[in-house]
């Protein structure tokens, strides 16, 4: 005899709960698994696997707890254990198969396939779980449909799975779609339930009895809901805690370079156009090394905070380290870049007051624009970078746009940085001397020691170009050594030809950071056997910013030996005018960038200024780049005596600075002679 259950229509509404309750968890985890990597994105395959397995499972069993033939139904506790395991291993599976970024209809097909007959078995096992005192068979049409509706349901879970892998954010799409798969899967158990035909033997008493076991209702019930929890629980405990630890710059609050790095995962194939804009602040680390940590700090966050407000839609502001910021702009073509970075220049470079200190200060951008399909991340951020460098080259507070011409330039200057050791240990480098000359008394006033290199491939190299490379690289210290040694022994050697006259070497403030720059000249001194007071050392404004105090004994020291002391391109640097009553030197060079413009009113104020002050100081005034004779009477009518410069002489090798010695000495210096020489 053929019997018919029926329903229990709340309980069958709890099951339909359930199974949208759990797609949306699935879908949840769907972007935890996109966006982690190594054991973090295994632990949450795993995660979304269970959650869409049981859940699916849990809809099963409470929907056959909705159930009853009016008669006692148990449960067989293995096949019961075994259908859950059909469910979770199933969509695991499907899961790992269509876990990578690009995947094509083969594995979907596979995956889902594979998810749809995990399903299948999983419904059909609980079925022969089921204890009772009938027998049980199946229609055969709707057995099939039910299994087509487990493979649509399982297609259906997988493109969703990949259409909410990429979006973290809860959303009334990922609810319409959870319900959707809710509904799908609820159909597919329904239909299989419709399937199935129940047979008790002729004459077989019934008892009319419901088959609900309300205690094992509940308790699977609470078991859904501890499970489902403690998932939705993990994924907001990952959001709101992991997710801004791992994700969110604790000075700033801004995203950080792991959220910059999970934007190029997400849209890692796009084809759409981005604009990266590389910021860096601009002599930063002089505040930081002048004022403390603490201030650099806050001067991070009030930047960040002005940046906040270049943040919407498709335009994100990362903070990836130190003083550096990342801009990404979707959809960006060069115009909107430029516009982004001139607006971002102007907020930063106003007035910032931090505890008492009224401090002002700049960035240079680098702009990179391209697609994440055509070049990798590394050479969209390895561009803008570069271009950053070179706005900065350019003299700071304004960006740059990334070309193949700077690309070239990038090239070059790579393959110089590896050239330079080699050049150090083939002895490709070779001294210039330029002379000095004291138009007071008409006579030679010392020489300049010019590094210069001869590139065995690209000839000779700008100082311009390898020296900064040389600083950045830690190279600076043995070209300097290599070169004090030289010119020390250069200088012994005019001395014996009865050119009594001192010779003065540039010095990088690298130089100072070890503590061995006293014990080095010493050495050099000793080796050439040439008196201290030969040999003059040329310093930059920059050194103030470092750690002025050390910088101030260690030149203390040098000065006690009898080396003299210079400050070297100054009035270009960062205005140490302050310090020169502390700092032990003694000449300014003017650079030549006042020489240059004389005729200026302005410029000429300012020298006169310095040399009035260089002679309350007891100080020399050097000026470089005199080049006509304009510029002499210039100088000389503000009281500037000493003067360097292609009008009295270009850098020369030594054997070419014995012939200018030759030429100019006892007789005074004259000018036509050295006009007609430079020609």
């Amino acid at each position: 005899m053929s019997m018919e259950g029926s329903y229990n229509f709340y309980i069958v509404a709890l099951s339909v709960l359930i199974a949208i309750f759990a797609s949306y968890s699935a879908l949840s985890i769907a972007a935890k698994i996109s966006h982690s990597r190594g054991k973090t994105r295994f632990f949450w395959l795993i995660s979304g696997a269970f959650v869409m397995g049981t859940g699916v499972w849990s809809m099963h069993f409470v929907g056959m707890l909705a159930f009853h033939l009016h008669a006692g139904v148990k449960y067989d506790a293995w096949l019961t254990v075994l259908s859950m395991l059909a469910s979770v291993v199933s969509s695991f599976i499907a899961f790992y198969i269509t876990m990578p970024k690009s995947i094509n209809w083969v594995k979907m097909a596979i995956g889902g396939f594979i998810m749809g007959s995990g399903i299948v078995a999983m419904h059909y096992i609980g079925m022969e779980a089921m204890i009772m005192p009938f027998e049980l068979s199946y229609d055969r049409s709707l057995w099939s449909l039910s299994a087509v509706i487990a493979l649509i349901a399982s297609y259906a879970a997988l493109l969703l799975f990949l259409r909410f892998r990429n979006q973290t954010s809860s959303s009334w799409l990922k609810w319409l779609s959870s319900i959707i798969m809710g509904f799908a899967i609820c159909g597919m158990h329904y239909t299989g339930m419709k399937a199935a035909r129940f047979y008790s033997e002729d004459g077989m008493m019934m008892e009319h009895t419901t088959s609900i076991d309300f205690p094992l209702l509940y308790g699977v019930t609470i078991t859904i809901f501890v499970i489902l929890m403690v998932s939705w629980g993990a994924m907001l405990f990952d959001r709101h805690v992991l997710a801004k630890m791992a994700y969110e710059d604790s000075i700033t609050g801004l995203p950080n370079r792991n959220d910059m790095n999970r934007f190029f995962d997400t849209h890692m194939g796009s084809d759409s156009r981005i604009g990266i804009l590389f910021l860096d602040l601009d002599r930063f680390k002089a505040i930081n090394d002048t004022l403390g940590h603490n201030i650099g700090d806050l001067l991070v966050h009030e930047v960040g905070a002005r940046l906040r407000q270049f943040i919407y839609g498709d335009q994100q502001v990362y903070r990836i380290g130190g003083d550096e910021f990342l801009f990404i702009v979707e959809r960006c073509d060069e115009e909107r870049a430029e516009r982004l970075a001139n607006q971002v220049l102007q907020s930063i470079k106003k007035v910032y007051r931090i505890e008492g200190n009224e401090l002002y200060i700049t960035g240079s951008i680098g702009i990179s624009i391209g697609s994440i399909e055509e070049s990798d991340r590394l050479h969209l951020l390895k561009t803008a970078d570069t271009a950053m460098y070179k706005a900065k080259g350019l003299g700071k507070n304004q960006y740059c746009v990334y070309t193949d011409e700077i690309g070239i330039q990038e090239v070059r200057k790579m393959e110089l940085e590896k050239d330079l050791q080699r050049a150090l240990e083939h002895n490709e480098f070779f001294i210039a001397y330029q002379p000095k000359w004291n138009v007071k008394t008409n006579q030679l006033f010392g020489f300049e020691a010019l590094l210069r290199w001869q590139h065995p491939r690209l000839g000779v190299v700008s100082p311009g170009e390898f020296i900064p490379i040389a600083e950045e690289t830690g190279l600076i210290i043995p070209m300097t050594r290599w070169t004090l040694e030289q010119a020390c022994h250069q200088c012994k050697e005019w001395i014996a030809q009865g050119i009594d006259q001192p010779v003065s070497v540039n010095l990088s403030v690298r130089l100072f950071q070890p503590d061995i720059l006293l014990e080095w000249i010493q050495n050099v001194l000793e080796e050439a056997s040439l008196e201290p007071h030969y040999l003059e050392l040329e310093i930059t404004e920059s050194m103030v910013f470092y750690d002025v105090n050390d910088i101030i004994r260690q030149l203390e020291e040098i000065r006690r030996l009898g080396v003299r002391v210079s400050m070297d391109d100054f009035g270009t640097g960062y205005s140490s005018i302050g310090l020169l009553d502390r700092m032990p030197i003694d000449a300014l060079k003017l650079d030549r960038l006042f020489t240059n413009d004389l005729d200026t009113p302005g410029k000429r104020a300012i020298i006169h200024a310095i040399i009035l002050m260089a002679e309350r100081l007891h100080l020399d005034v050097i000026a470089e780049g005199v080049e006509n004779e304009e510029h002499i009477e210039y100088l000389i009518a503000m009281g500037c005596y000493v003067m360097q410069g292609y009008f009295y002489g270009k850098p020369m090798s030594s054997d070419e600075m014995m012939n200018w010695i030759e030429d100019n000495q006892g007789m005074g210096f004259h000018p036509a002679a050295a006009a007609s020489m430079n020609e």
